[in-house]
């Protein structure tokens, strides 16, 4: 006889090469009949039952399980080579359940019955259910999670069958039959397109609900609400009309909306594919300089184009016919740098001054005379303003009014001309053509750190958020953390200059004096494993002289150059003669569209 130990890894081993699907989820061996006939047809089944007859019948007892769930004593007249499949087999009360357990101390094999229903079941369920009815709700769900827990995995599966429909509820439906439509809008209102238009399919009734709540409107309307580029889209193509209208009898049906939507998104796609592909409208502006040539700076709105000259002028352009709306005049030096906003004009020149303008009549309103040598850029926003100049200076002014501006700081630390500075509420940001970037603090005017990393002086930047973004006259555009310090990618393709420099986010645009405007994707830079020649996704060839200034937005590209011209690159009225053809040259990879 082998001893226990060899038993005990012989009936492991067995059970391990049984395939799960015939054991898994099942109380015992032979709860399920289909898994038994499968184990008994194996060879290896009938030989360890035989070695487990043998080696139990000694020290084992047949115990008998009655109704009254007590075990008592049984006698077995069982031969030695009778099998566990003759046991099942054998004639018993058909009252009883019966459970044979063969016991060889730490192993069993379990055989059951199920006994047949029972008039006393009735009665036992029903005092069962009177009982539960009288508990409370957190008695009967611990009751009931303490019941599942002696349940086998074969119960599991039929309670999860039952429940499964049990909490399967069409709530679109159940909640306008009381009398709460507004609630079933308001969840489908945060579905995007794609889960709108399957839910319009669930059934009629949700799709009434989605047709009487205008949830196609409401959709477009947080786009516009959210995102710029449907904001100056609902702007340019009209549609914005039909949007954000109290009562629903002042504007189109649902159905408007629904049809509108896939144009607007075609719309937003052939955008996309100008911009990769270099496809715009161009137009012109010839400044005609009296004397020096060159258009140093400007800015724009949907109305107008304010531009700074060399020629010592301010002009202001309408940016629909492109004629001369007025010309200011009253700096002795050339315009450099130049801001504005809804009330006033604000501009720096190289002679040395800054000058306030009223944005309606052209008026000055007021000169600030601090710098020693030509103001080079300068910026406002709430109240401060901040301007840099080639004496090597930052001045801090606090902005109360046009009329009342006051000195706050005077920020020194660079070893040459200050080019440009940008700010918001946390940080001053300043380059330099000694190389070097400075982080000051915006409120306490105290320096914070120098990023280095450039091999030249650097004549452009822009910072927003934690991303600072320099071009440089080593012909190259770096990206920086600015709260670590950390030059995150370097940007190659211009062969002179970077003289400016903005970014949005998904764009880089710069312009050198290569003449030569490149795009690039911002996404891709910020992505170290992005290789370096996909990063620049276009390059616009027209200026014939150094581009000196440049702003875009997410329709078009302004840009102002040393011939005396200003650009209007447009990417959405894109004429249908220009749509197989690119004026520019090509970028050198293929564009994968995500």
């Amino acid at each position: 006889m082998e001893p226990d130990s060899v038993i005990e890894d012989k009936t492991i081993e067995l059970m391990c090469s049984v395939p799960r699907s015939l054991w898994l989820g099942c109380a015992n061996l032979v709860e399920s009949m289909c898994a038994l006939s499968c184990l008994q047809s194996m060879p290896s089944v009938r030989c360890l039952q035989a070695a487990i007859w043998s080696h139990s019948v000694k020290a084992s007892e047949v115990r008998e399980v009655g109704e009254d769930n007590t075990w008592r004593e049984a006698a077995s007249s069982k031969p030695r080579n009778t099998s566990v499949m003759e046991d099942q087999n054998e004639d018993e009360s058909p009252k009883k359940n019966t459970l044979w357990q063969i016991s060889n101390g730490t192993s069993s094999v379990i055989v059951s019955r199920k006994r047949p229903s029972e008039g006393n079941y009735q009665k036992e369920k029903d005092l069962c259910i009177k009982y539960f009815d009288q508990w409370s709700e957190s008695d009967q769900v611990e009751f009931v999670e303490h019941l599942i827990s002696r349940m086998c995995h074969y119960q599991h599966g039929h309670i999860n069958s039952y429940l499964k429909p049990m909490l399967q509820r069409d709530f679109i439906t159940a909640l306008p039959e009381q009398g709460l439509d507004h609630i079933a809008e308001n969840i489908l209102s945060y579905l995007d397109a794609r889960s709108l238009c399957a839910a319009e399919l669930v059934c009629k009734e949700w799709q009434r609900v989605i047709s009487e709540g205008m949830l196609w409107k409401k959709l477009i309307e947080r786009m516009v609400r959210t995102d710029p580029l449907w904001k100056g889209l609902s702007e340019r193509r009209g549609w914005d009309q039909y949007l954000f209208k109290n009562r629903p009898t002042d504007g189109p049906p649902n159905s408007f909306y629904r049809s509108l939507y896939p144009k607007i998104i075609q719309d937003i796609e052939t955008i996309e594919s100008n911009w990769r592909c270099g496809r715009h409208n161009l137009q012109r502006i010839q400044c005609r300089s009296e004397n020096s040539k060159g258009v140093y700076c400007l800015q724009y709105d949907d109305e107008k184009i304010i531009s700074g000259l060399r020629d010592n002028s301010i002009k202001i352009w309408d940016k629909t016919s492109l004629e001369c709306l007025k010309v200011l005049t009253g700096h002795t030096g050339s315009v450099l740098c130049l801001q504005y906003d809804e009330r006033v004009i604000v501009t720096g020149s190289s002679d040395s001054t800054v000058r306030v303008w009223d944005v309606n009549t052209g008026e000055v309103l007021n000169t600030l005379i601090h710098h020693n040598e030509a103001v080079l850029h300068l910026r406002f926003s709430n109240g401060l303003m901040v301007t840099c100049s080639k004496d090597r200076s930052i001045a801090v002014w606090d902005m109360a009014s046009a009329t009342d501006i006051t000195l706050r700081r005077v920020l020194v630390g660079h070893r040459a001309a200050v080019n440009v500075v940008d700010f918001d509420d946390k940080y001053i940001v300043s380059a330099s053509g000694d190389r070097t970037i400075k982080v000051w603090s915006t409120s306490t005017c105290e320096f914070v750190r120098t990023l280095n990393g450039h091999k030249r002086g650097i004549a452009c930047l822009q910072y927003r958020d934690r991303l600072v973004v320099s071009g440089s006259s080593d012909n190259t555009i770096r990206l920086w953390d600015i709260e670590c310090g950390a030059c995150l990618r370097v940007l190659e393709g211009h062969e002179e200059l970077v003289r400016c420099i903005r970014f949005d986010n998904k764009r880089i645009v710069s312009g050198a004096y290569d003449g030569k405007i490149k795009v690039w994707d911002l996404q891709a830079a910020l992505d170290p494993r992005a290789p370096a020649s996909t990063l620049c996704l276009r390059t616009l060839v027209e200026h014939s002289g150094r581009v000196f200034r440049l702003q875009f937005d997410e329709f078009q590209i302004i840009s102002s150059s040393h011939d005396d011209t200003i650009l209007i690159w447009d990417f959405l009225n894109v004429p249908p003669s220009a749509q197989n053809e690119t004026r520019s040259p090509s970028r050198t990879y293929t564009y994968i569209s995500r």
